[in-house]
């Protein structure tokens, strides 16, 4: 064999390992996006959404010229639609939300029309079909917040009023009031995620002045106590750094999705708390996408909505991370 046939069957053998790794790395990669119903109405982006039961709510949000304020579910069951009573507060976006005792919070948010930060805040009954409002938000008016519950008592935190924050407050249902929640040593952000496993709250992500937060921490619901976990970009992991994302809970394992990082992304990371692990899973299938909203009963999820640039979007997908990546679902 002269040289020039050693060479090309050297180069071969090397081409033909690199794509074998390729593939392997591939097949470690699972889970698979299905297209369900589109949203019955106009796409948009930074609307707020909460799930009780096997249904998803949803309302407000932007479309690049106009805010809203109508509210939809999605019945999980029978993919479909329906629409809700409107939100009576004034329309919005980067609003938060949380769930107690099976009726729906939601306040906060942005309208730059008329009055920019806003603070007030409302209870949604799924039975009637009825909103109350509620006390004000106990901190400043704000938008880009997060929210999350424990079986008595909501908290909200976080967010942006003018400038970047890190105060927590907690809202009582049984006397309609809110306090300062302290014990957050986190740094400030606006459009960070939680994501609950049993009684634990995991925040993670968000940017404040023009950097992306890497610092990742729990709050147990039993006791109060922040708890901060390695970062996010320890160990090479800091692809899952991002704002604006959306994050759920399935099956004990939460999930990060979608956002922005100097542009829209579709990748999508699991953590296991157990290992307190990050696995990289298929990415979002459609559209890369910032300020979508994301249903989860916890045995099932779906992401939706959301915005690449200036195309607002409309369409819906529904997750199963432990499936192999089927392009013919969509």
């Amino acid at each position: 064999m002269n040289k020039t046939a050693q060479k090309i069957l050297f180069l071969s053998a090397i081409l033909v390992l690199f794509y074998n790794c390729s593939d392997d790395d591939d097949d470690d990669t699972s889970g698979n996006w299905v297209k369900k119903s589109t949203f019955n109405e106009e796409a948009r982006s930074n609307s707020a959404a909460f799930t009780i039961g096997n249904i998803g709510y949803m309302g407000t949000g932007y479309d690049g010229s106009d805010y809203y304020k109508d509210f939809w579910s999605y019945d999980i069951d029978t993919n479909s639609w329906q629409q809700l009573s409107d939100f009576p507060g004034l329309e919005r976006s980067s609003a938060t939300t949380f769930v107690i005792n099976n009726e729906g919070y939601m306040g906060t948010g942005y309208n730059g029309d008329y009055s920019d930060e806003l603070a007030d805040f409302y209870k949604y009954n799924p039975v009637t079909n009825s909103w109350t409002q509620i006390a004000d938000f106990g901190g400043s008016a704000r938008y880009g917040a997060v929210g999350f519950s424990s079986d008595t008592h909501g908290y909200v935190g976080t967010g942006y009023d003018g400038s970047d924050k890190k105060d927590f407050w907690k809202y009582s249902p049984s006397t309609d009031s809110w306090e300062e929640s302290l014990g957050f040593g986190g740094d400030k952000r606006r459009d960070g995620v939680t994501f609950t496993i049993g009684n634990e709250v995991y925040l993670a992500t968000g940017v404040s002045n023009g950097v992306y937060e890497e610092d990742f921490w729990v709050f147990d619901l039993d006791t109060e106590v922040w708890t901060e976990l390695e970062d996010v970009d320890e160990d090479d992991d800091d692809y899952i750094t991002r704002s604006n994302a959306v994050a759920f809970t399935m099956n004990g394992k939460g999930y990060i999705a979608c956002g922005e990082y100097s542009y829209s992304i579709s990748s999508v990371y699991e953590y296991t708390p157990s290992t307190e692990s990050w696995d990289e899973k298929t990415e979002f299938e459609l559209y890369a996408r910032r300020d979508a909203i994301a249903f989860s009963n916890g045995q099932r999820a779906f992401v939706a909505l959301g915005r690449n640039g200036t195309l607002y979007l409309d369409d819906n997908m529904e997750f199963f991370p432990n499936d192999e990546q089927d392009d013919d679902d969509n």
